[in-house]
């Protein structure tokens, strides 16, 4: 990836997982001079200049500039897709794969803490894929109980975020 690139290993994970959850056949992205193709037939040759990286089923190539040096995806901490709710409580899930975050930006209160009564439309956090944000309405009304997930941590779809007790 280049210096000028804002792809980020992350991203680049995260769309994989984002893939390998999904029931496409192929996905390709390119954003400037990085270009991603992923492919559920391994014998699938990706366009452009790509570099096969084996991987069954999956095919995965990717391209970059040749002067772009080789980086290795950063560890990325998952929040479990299954968790023990507790009797009387909902979880909010992920409604898609992706990074958590609990405030609309850097600094900024989060959206919702533990204790706060919320209502159906309440955005209680966003989900980032490759720059795309998608703020995450709580669908219900009650009280926040528990926040599952850390800021900034990856979560797959449907993984539980926050724990909510439903309005009586």
């Amino acid at each position: 990836m280049s210096a000028g690139s804002n792809i980020k290993p992350q991203d680049v994970e995260g769309l994989i997982e984002l893939f390998k959850a999904s029931n496409w056949d192929e996905m390709h992205v390119q954003v400037g001079e990085f270009e991603l193709f992923l492919s559920n037939d391994p014998k699938a040759v990706g366009p452009g200049k790509a570099v096969a990286a084996p991987a069954a089923p999956l095919a995965v190539s990717v391209a970059a500039p040749a002067s772009a040096p080789a980086t290795a995806p950063a560890s990325i901490a998952h929040a479990p897709v299954t968790a023990a709710i507790p009797d009387g409580l909902v979880a909010i899930r992920a409604p898609n794969l992706g990074t958590f975050y609990r405030a609309p930006k850097p600094g900024a209160p989060p959206y919702v803490e533990v204790g706060q009564t919320i209502s159906e439309d309440t955005e209680v956090c966003l989900i980032e894929v490759m720059k795309l944000f998608a703020p995450v309405a709580a669908g219900l009304r009650g009280v926040v109980r528990e926040v599952l997930v850390k800021d900034g941590q990856m979560v797959e779809f449907d993984a539980p975020l926050i724990l909510v007790e439903p309005a009586k």
